[in-house]
């Protein structure tokens, strides 16, 4: 089974991050968040991924061609026919890794739609990346197993982004709630698909996932719900990365689950 990770958009909000470099390659704890999704794929047994790439997406290509020597000592032979030797083996040694250019401008419907040849004729999940959970994902695919429908969708009850206030019924001030947990369920971004969900995806390159192909699937009764009431947090803003790191650095991130 592999994991499919949408790496091509161009993280508009975080423009403190992203005029740089794109967004799944923002950095928590000196990784990319992409590397810390692949982390918690790789501790459930998935590590064959393949990374939608896009904007920037050169330089994706080059952290991933260079992995071996980013996490290695090595020797080399300088001159014609150089040659490399690596010393040891990192964490990832057994990771398989496909870079798709699914370009610059494609939504992430088309994104998914253009790696088909990758993983075809068999079942797949998929991810944001940029968006962090400590979803078990063993659960998530059993769970879609168990509806036997074309897709699942894992979903989470958010945060609110403010603090609420709550009044009695003379208008007066009872307490105070800091951003509490919100009632209703959002997308959390982790899905599972059968390899007949590309019937929904054709020529869906100006098309995002989560509107006309969920949709058709969810009014077809082809679309299941993993409820995820652990940790999730997305990477929207430069606020959000610099608490994930914040997180990292005192030793507090649920999704370090390997």
């Amino acid at each position: 089974m592999k994991a499919v990770l949408l790496a091509g958009g161009m993280g508009t909000r975080i423009r403190e991050e992203t005029e740089f470099r794109p967004k799944p390659m923002v950095e928590i704890g000196g990784k990319p968040i992409l590397w810390h999704l692949m982390k918690i794929f790789a501790h459930h047994g998935i590590t064959e991924f393949v990374v939608c790439a896009g904007y920037k997406g050169e330089q994706i290509k080059d952290y991933f061609l260079n992995y071996a020597a980013r996490n290695n000592d090595f020797t080399i032979r300088l001159g014609q026919g150089h040659v490399v030797n690596f010393h040891g083996d990192h964490g990832e040694s057994d990771w398989t890794v496909t870079i798709a250019d699914t370009g610059a401008t494609t939504l992430t419907a088309g994104r998914v739609e253009r790696i088909e040849r990758y993983v075809a004729g068999e079942r797949f999940i998929v991810t944001y990346g940029d968006g962090l959970a400590d979803i078990d994902v063993t659960t998530l695919i059993a769970t879609h197993e168990g509806h036997g429908t074309k897709a699942t969708i894992s979903t989470v009850r958010p945060s609110s982004r403010f603090g609420v206030v709550e009044v009695d019924g003379d208008q007066r001030v009872t307490r105070f709630r800091e951003k509490p947990q919100m009632k209703d369920r959002v997308n959390a971004g982790f899905f599972v698909f059968e390899p007949t969900v590309f019937d929904y995806l054709r020529d869906s390159d100006a098309v995002m996932l989560e509107n006309e192909p969920l949709a058709k699937l969810a009014a077809e009764g082809e679309l299941a719900v993993y409820q995820h009431d652990g940790f999730w947090q997305p990477m929207d803003t430069y606020r959000e990365s610099l608490m994930l790191n914040e997180m990292w650095a005192r030793g507090d991130a649920p999704w370090k689950v390997w």
